[in-house]
């Protein structure tokens, strides 16, 4: 009887793994979502799968830890916007008091078969204000509002656009050639629109980082390798 039941353990014990090997996503140590409002917190850093257009496709969201996570995304070659899977990291203090704000980041893409933007979104903390950072674009996508600028200013270069989408002020910041990885001063980014005079002393809420995906037909994978955001 001893070795029957070690027998059955063993088997109930393969039947696991293999259905893990099936249905999860081969990267994902730790968690993985396929809910489209599925949500993870660790270190400080909240995950969102957040598919939150219309005329989505599937999308499952995975993390090998807080700082390295990543999508799988397939919607449908149409316009819109579907989904801004993305890590959160919250801030709370007035742009005048702000320590350090930046992030580093290091991604792998798609650049072919896909209308997309890698971006950051900076909240003011009653959502009045929108920041949007715009580290590479592929596919038929744009910023919101009307061209105000170009600058250099938190150690990259932009063409700044400056607009609203009807609920909020939305700044868009997108770099003058795409990269996939660097370190980005947000505070700098945050004290330059306030001297500009297009907000006050705002309190600086929700910082995010991910992918605002309009197509990725037949699914397309998006690689956070590593991303850190610094709020001091």
């Amino acid at each position: 009887m001893l070795r029957s039941a070690r027998l059955s353990l063993g088997a109930a014990l393969l039947a696991i793994v293999l259905v893990g090997l099936v249905s999860t996503p081969a990267q994902a140590a730790v968690w993985y979502s396929t809910d489209r409002w599925g949500t993870w917190s660790s270190g400080g850093y909240t995950l969102y799968n957040n598919v939150w257009g219309s005329g989505y496709g599937p999308q499952t969201i995975w993390a090998n830890s807080a700082t390295n996570w990543g999508v799988w995304a397939n919607h449908p070659n149409t316009g819109g916007i579907k989904a801004y899977p993305n890590s959160t990291k919250w801030s709370g203090k007035k742009v005048s008091a702000l320590g350090t704000l930046s992030s580093s980041f290091n991604l792998t893409v798609p650049t072919s078969g896909v209308a997309f933007t890698s971006a950051y979104d900076v909240w003011s903390s009653d959502n009045a204000h929108e920041i949007m950072l715009w580290m590479n674009k592929y596919g038929a996508v744009g910023p919101l509002g009307t061209l105000q600028t170009s600058v250099s200013v938190g150690g990259h270069s932009w063409n700044v656009y400056r607009g609203s989408n009807g609920s909020n002020q939305v700044y868009s910041f997108v770099r003058t050639s795409n990269t996939s990885s660097g370190t980005v001063d947000i505070k700098a980014i945050c004290t330059w629109i306030k001297n500009r005079g297009w907000f006050g002393d705002v309190t600086i809420g929700n910082v995010q980082f991910g992918y605002e995906i309009t197509s990725s037909s037949g699914g397309k994978d998006f690689v956070t390798n590593n991303l850190t955001i610094t709020a001091t």
